[in-house]
């Protein structure tokens, strides 16, 4: 029982003692502000994270919740700038054209029987191509509403505060939560990830369950590409350029095997914050390059790998491959 948990307990491990070597060295560094920032700069990416474990989950992989998040800051831009609509009214369309997007793609993958990497990576160029053909500039977003939800937070004492972003984030990797360990999808997502044609043979809806997983993934980059055009106050084409791998480099130091059917969602929002306490370090420190944020994640990446490798060794050797409860 505790082989299945330990990728999960060593990443919350890496999480813990960074944070307190990080306090040690810089005291104001734990303090309700720094944690409340690290929250609010990386809600987009904790919000598309989860989009993303659901579909690793499932055995596949989708490389286009970066250039879907750039889309929607654009879309919202020209839709609230250009075209006068209310910021609600864009949200609602943004969320619907990145839901069917990926929708799209899902249906592509189980009807033709493609690639998951193949077909999202062209989604990647289309999405980030519409983009540019919408605005190849950075659209500033004046609504009076954006500065409104911008103000929106929870606060406590010492200044720190729970702003919209971060608390939209928590929201959706509460519901994650449930919905990957406590509900008909999450058991359909894991069991398609563990072995298809097993899945087809239990009854698993496996078209209809790839297809609503892909359009969850849209859905959730759409959400974060609202997210991040609170937090930036505009709308850009090149808008989170590299994210995706920012996602999946989350999920597998959350524990996630790359192959499907097994992890944690609570382990890629461990993954994300350790990514964000890498980034703020080096912000603390102020002598250091923000390259060593990439240096630092790709070595915590290559030795999560080795640990997950270590481990399906271990549990091939007892006879049976990891699975999910």
């Amino acid at each position: 029982m505790i082989h299945r948990f330990l990728p999960l307990l060593v990443t919350s491990a890496v999480l813990v003692v960074g944070f307190l070597l990080c306090a040690a060295q810089f005291p104001n560094f734990a303090s309700l502000r720094v944690v409340g920032n690290l929250l609010t700069d990386n809600a987009f990416l904790g919000i598309t994270a989860v989009g993303m474990t659901f579909v690793i989950l499932s055995g596949g992989i989708d490389l286009s919740v970066g250039a879907v998040i750039g889309f929607t800051t654009v879309l919202l831009a020209v839709l609230i700038e250009q075209g006068g609509w209310h910021p609600y009214s864009a949200f609602v369309v943004a969320l619907a054209v990145a839901g069917g997007f990926g929708a799209a793609m899902g249906a592509v993958i189980h009807v033709f029987q493609m690639p998951p990497f193949i077909v999202t990576l062209a989604g990647m160029f289309v999405a980030r191509g519409l983009g540019f053909v919408l605005s190849t500039d950075s659209i500033p977003i004046n609504h009076p509403l954006y500065a409104e939800l911008g103000d929106l937070a929870l606060r406590f004492d010492g200044g720190g505060k729970l702003t919209l972003p971060a608390l939209l984030m928590l929201g959706v990797v509460a519901a994650a939560v449930v919905c990957a360990h406590w509900t008909r999808f999450g058991a359909n997502l894991y069991a398609l990830g563990g072995n298809r044609q097993s899945a087809e043979l239990m009854g698993v809806p496996v078209g209809r369950t790839t297809v609503a997983v892909y359009a969850l993934s849209g859905l959730l980059a759409g959400l974060a590409g609202i997210v991040f055009s609170l937090y930036t106050g505009a709308g850009y084409s090149l808008a989170a350029t590299g994210v995706e791998l920012d996602t999946i480099t989350a999920v597998v130091i959350g524990g996630t095997q790359l192959t499907g059917g097994y992890g944690y969602v609570i382990g890629t929002f461990i993954g994300v914050l350790i990514q964000g306490l890498i980034q703020t370090y080096i912000t603390f420190d102020g002598s250091l390059s923000s390259w060593w944020t990439k240096i630092a994640i790709g070595v915590l990446l290559f030795v999560f790998i080795l640990l997950q490798k270590g481990l399906l060794a271990v549990w091939t050797g007892r006879g049976g491959a990891p699975a999910e409860a």
